[in-house]
């Protein structure tokens, strides 16, 4: 009796064994996300996990709520194009693999982390690295957040028209991903050396000779729309005026209150005068057009805004009460 226990209790550790053994040799170990391909109509905890390593990086702007919609299918997009990736909307295996290995540091609830002085970790080591990268950073590459990393994220925040704080939250993460989609990972153990003739602790308010354009993962049939929406509303205006039209639209592309898509903020009922009267039909000058590549690749003059108008010819009270941010050429835009 007792040895038939005991053939038992063997058997049973081997099973056991057998089934806590992580990787099968000769196959690898897949991340989290499972197989399936994620695209518009997915439902479910990969969702959830997809949307939350999107924020992660500063990709994704809206609810974590387990839903693909268009919101989620825009951020895989622009993720897909800041990484090489071919850019449909579908996570499938390599944009899975990709946002795997540049979200390591993810868990369910640190999605929303915004990175201050004082901070430590990998992700101040790689914010410093993309810092570098553009030019903005010349300290050492250590992982601590502190004065030269903190002058560093002000200058960047500066110079793309964000709030200027210090802190690395999901709108300057994003604009930093866009600006560095061309950074490669360095040995952390071997932090780049400095320049030739380059100052360490020296930072610049205008590094973007090595900033790509990006088409934000935008076709090219949303580009020309916006480009007519910018021609139509701020024709006559200078050139950062006219970044900062673009970059109000792609403000709303990233805010809960409004669509998902330029066409369907531009043809938003009372949006846009330009759509109202006819004008946004005009063909665009090729100065709108560089106006809006200016604006995907993270120049945003008018501060985070969400609405503009022209003070000579508003009467609208709603309009007025908005809280004001700037005045560029004839346009106040606010939140």
């Amino acid at each position: 009796m007792n040895k038939r226990y005991l053939i038992l209790l063997c058997a049973c550790v081997l099973l056991l064994a057998g089934i806590a053994s992580p990787v099968v040799h000769g196959v690898k170990a897949e991340p989290s996300f499972g197989k399936k391909e994620l695209r518009i109509g997915s439902t479910g905890g990969e969702v959830y996990e997809l949307q939350g390593r999107l924020k992660y990086l500063g990709f994704y702007k809206g609810n974590i709520d387990g839903d693909f919609r268009q919101r989620t299918h825009r951020a895989v997009r622009l993720f897909q194009s800041q990484f090489g990736l071919k850019v449909d909307g579908v996570a499938g295996a390599k944009t899975k693999k990709k946002l795997y290995q540049a979200t390591r540091g993810w868990s369910p609830g640190v999605e929303r982390r915004i990175y201050k002085k004082g901070d430590q970790g990998g992700y101040v080591w790689e914010l410093q690295q993309r810092l570098r990268f553009i030019g903005f950073y010349g300290g050492k590459v250590d992982g601590k957040f502190g004065a030269k990393t903190d002058r560093a994220v002000r200058s960047f925040q500066t110079r793309f028209g964000l709030k200027v704080d210090g802190k690395v939250g999901a709108r300057t993460k994003l604009k930093l991903w866009k600006a560095t989609q061309d950074y490669q990972p360095e040995d952390k153990k071997k932090a780049p050396k400095q320049q030739r003739g380059k100052p360490k602790g020296v930072t610049r308010t205008k590094p973007m000779n090595k900033v790509p354009k990006t088409s934000a993962g935008m076709s090219k049939q949303e580009i020309q729309m916006m480009a007519q929406a910018v021609h139509a509303e701020a024709r006559g205006e200078p050139h950062i005026g006219k970044v900062a039209v673009a970059a109000v639209m792609l403000n709303r592309m990233e805010s809960d209150e409004f669509p998902d898509s330029p066409s369907a903020i531009i043809f938003e009922p009372l949006a846009f005068e330009a759509v109202q009267d006819g004008q946004i039909h005009m063909a665009p000058e090729p100065e709108a057009k560089k106006a809006v590549n200016d604006a995907l690749n993270g120049w945003d003059p008018s501060g985070g805004a969400l609405y503009y108008f022209n003070p000579d010819t508003a009467t609208s009270n709603w309009i007025w009460g908005r809280p004001q941010i700037k005045r560029i050429g004839k346009h106040i835009f606010t939140k």
